[in-house]
């Protein structure tokens, strides 16, 4: 028997592939391709996107001058997210193959692409690619957070929680303690993620 939230939550990953749909025609309509991992524009796209570039000259005088002190601050936590990065590998490398969970490929998660718009001067460049790594990192770290939340504690909250992971929704509702023990049960033999390598 299909419950109600299942049958949203087949809706939203139907809403999902529309999305991914418009997506594609969005990129046809900005004349790109992607080729074996690598992006691809038409050259008059090229060269437009050359022509708008902002010169690094004129970038760095238009600068906010508060936002010039604050980068340090930005680019401070470069450091942490390396460690935390670092750590959850190791992490997940010592613990996922002991609690029978897949592990999450990291470069699934990070994405550097920006640096192929032409419209982007160096520091524009540099300042997307630590963005890419940066939410791609908490993207990554909120997987293996998941996988284990899956395996330890497949339980909802009793509040509402904004945002929450994909598998979520099939975790035991708050104080449903026979629900809790069929997941924990059902886990003794791993955990199953699909589309898991």
């Amino acid at each position: 028997m299909t419950s109600q939230l299942d049958t949203l939550m087949e809706k939203l990953r139907s809403v999902e592939a529309e999305i991914e749909v418009e997506m594609a025609k969005r990129r046809e309509e900005l004349r790109f391709r992607v080729e074996n991992q690598r992006i691809i524009f038409e050259r008059e796209v090229l060269e437009a996107q050359r022509a708008i570039k902002t010169r690094l000259s004129r970038y760095l005088l238009d600068a906010h001058p508060l936002s010039v002190l604050t980068a340090p601050v930005i680019y401070s936590m470069f450091v942490p997210i390396v460690v935390l990065d670092l750590t959850v590998q190791l992490y997940q490398s010592f613990c996922f193959p002991v609690y029978g969970i897949p592990k999450v490929r990291r470069r699934d998660y990070l994405v550097f692409d920006r640096h192929h718009l032409a419209y982007l001067n160096a520091i524009e460049k540099l300042n997307c690619a630590y963005c890419s790594y940066a939410n791609g990192m908490v993207a990554f770290v909120r997987e293996v957070a998941a996988r284990t939340e899956i395996y330890w504690c497949p339980i909802k909250h009793a509040r509402r929680m904004l945002g929450p992971h994909p598998y979520y929704q099939g975790f035991a509702d708050f104080g449903d303690a026979e629900g809790f023990r069929g997941k924990l049960e059902a886990l003794k033999n791993g955990v199953k993620i699909q589309g898991a390598i």
